[in-house]
């Protein structure tokens, strides 16, 4: 259950990642109140995570679901670039998260 709480703790990051870009565009209480509830609910689930899987783990596998898959939801719904490095870091931020996962 560790590693569910774990992954859904990433995709709340994930989200929050796309709300901060939502509060810079719409200064209003629902942006606010979206960045709040998400990443609330990140903190949440990475403690619940934390209970059994150690800080370091868990941290790093966190911010890297977060850090991909905000570039990614960023390439997808606000144009960023899609250039062929950008795609490879991030598919090495990938790997760093899976390999992490098969030595714990």
């Amino acid at each position: 259950m560790d590693w569910i709480y774990l992954i859904i703790a990433g995709l709340f990051e994930m989200a929050g990642v796309v709300s901060i870009n939502r509060l810079h565009k719409k200064k209003n209480w629902q942006s606010l109140l979206f960045l709040l509830v998400t990443f609330g609910g990140s903190f949440l689930f990475l403690s619940l995570a934390m209970k059994t899987l150690p800080m370091g783990t868990a941290y790093a596998i966190w911010t890297g679901i977060g850090a991909s898959g905000g570039a990614i939801l960023g390439m997808m719904f606000y144009n960023e670039p899609k250039d062929w490095k950008r795609l490879f870091f991030i598919t090495l931020i990938i790997a760093a998260a899976v390999g992490i996962k098969l030595i714990s």
